[in-house]
């Protein structure tokens, strides 16, 4: 019987969490930090990626599309507390904001340098995704190994 109780008491807790996890404040750290451990790749922007309503923002999405990266994008337009809760989580004043495995990575101009250094490809590898810009230089290396 006492098995039984723990296990229920377990499972009320998992539940608790998920449930204050699901109802957590749009824009709170739980809110956020639920957002960027989610998926991989995590872009904070001004409207979305078909219709980016900034030049910072469509500098990213263009990098990402480059490179063949699948992301979650939060159009930090769409609600005010999300816009301030993300410059809170990260205690960085400006978006967009580029998360990568939930670790903050930058805004718009870390992510192009890191584009133009060749960072981007490597930290892309350490989540496990391969940048086509990579794969397409592996490939034309190819074609030339077989000329």
């Amino acid at each position: 019987m006492n098995t039984s109780l723990n296990r229920l008491a377990v499972f009320s807790s998992r539940v608790l969490i998920n449930q204050t996890r699901y109802f957590a404040k749009i824009g709170s750290k739980e809110h956020i930090d639920g957002l960027v451990k989610k998926e991989k790749v995590v872009l904070f922007m001004k409207g979305v990626p078909d219709e980016p309503k900034c030049g910072f923002s469509n500098a990213i999405v263009q990098i990402f599309r480059m490179h063949g990266v699948k992301y979650q994008s939060h159009d930090v337009l769409s609600d005010e507390n999300l816009r301030q809760g993300i410059k809170d989580y990260s205690n960085w004043p400006t978006v967009p904001q580029v998360y990568i495995n939930g670790e903050f990575v930058g805004g718009c101009d870390i992510l192009l340098q890191m584009h133009q250094n060749g960072e981007l490809i490597e930290e892309l590898k350490k989540a496990g995704i391969q940048s086509a810009l990579l794969e397409n230089a592996l490939k034309e290396e190819e074609k030339k190994k077989k000329k």
